[in-house]
């Protein structure tokens, strides 16, 4: 009884074992499911933009930039860890009707973007490359910095490290080990290589901030927001959407409301 005892503990213990290695060694596939176009592919849009290469160290980020004649601002896109432009672009009449440009780029391998996703601090570096590729052009206007879901903590990093008139980060998470904890709670912290630490970012923050969460939204609980406002020092403010879920909160006529209130303050 105890050599079977034995077998099966050892059987277990190599099971966990190597299931968390394979965690460990796919996290990035996990984390962040590129959806890859081609490179010839071409963006269709009723709205005048332009596409744009950002250049990065190894790779090329793609990007679009859409434009008003005479605008009110810039709004810095930092998207979610699903789809790409083409999906992300859904709804970019929006910002000709508030007359505001928008910038909104693809991460490594997403889209038309070359090169992979290898670390942090590489995404970090992205973002704040397309930051200052595009921040320039707006010296003169103000400029939001505008993070949705994992692209939160990104747009998170970089608003403790550039000058912005506002953040807002829509169904922000605390941190990837939190997030990591929901789905896989018996997986040592020490296999997640990409903390994405919302909460340690929001405390240096000292941009006006305005937080927007889903009410119903089960894979970001709203408690995450209520969680990064409650550690902020900068004047924040957290939006509900009512019967919101993660994916369709864009689809709440609350949301573009508060969106515009908060555009039209600035």
């Amino acid at each position: 009884m105890k050599k079977i005892i034995y077998m099966l503990g050892t059987v277990v213990l190599l099971f966990y074992c190597g299931l968390t290695l394979a965690i460990y060694f796919q996290q990035e596939d996990m984390i962040f499911p590129a959806s890859p176009l081609h490179a010839d592919h071409r963006f269709n849009f009723d709205y005048r933009f332009k596409e744009i290469t950002v250049p990065v160290e190894g790779a090329e980020l793609n990007a679009l930039h859409f434009t008003q004649e005479n605008p009110k601002g810039l709004v810095f896109f930092v998207h979610g860890n699903a789809g790409n432009l083409e999906t992300w672009t859904t709804n970019v009449g929006y910002y000709k009707k508030v007359n505001w440009d928008l910038f909104i780029f693809d991460y490594r391998g997403y889209g038309k973007s070359t090169g992979k996703i290898e670390s942090e601090s590489q995404l970090h570096d992205d973002v704040r490359t397309a930051w200052n590729l595009i921040a320039p052009k707006y010296a003169d206007k103000p400029i939001v910095i505008f993070g949705r879901s994992i692209g939160a903590t990104m747009a998170a990093e970089l608003a403790r490290n550039v000058e912005s008139d506002l953040l807002i980060l829509v169904s922000p998470f605390r941190s990837m080990l939190e997030m990591a904890k929901q789905e896989f709670p018996w997986i040592p912290s020490q296999v997640l290589k990409y903390p994405l630490d919302t909460e340690q970012k929001i405390k240096d923050i000292e941009t006006p901030t305005i937080f927007v969460h889903g009410s119903n939204d089960t894979i970001i609980p709203l408690a995450h927001s209520e969680a990064l406002l409650s550690l902020m020092s900068a004047p924040a403010q957290l939006k509900v959407i009512e019967g919101a879920g993660h994916n369709n909160i864009h689809q709440y006529p609350d949301y573009y409301h508060g969106l515009t209130k908060a555009l039209e303050a600035l």
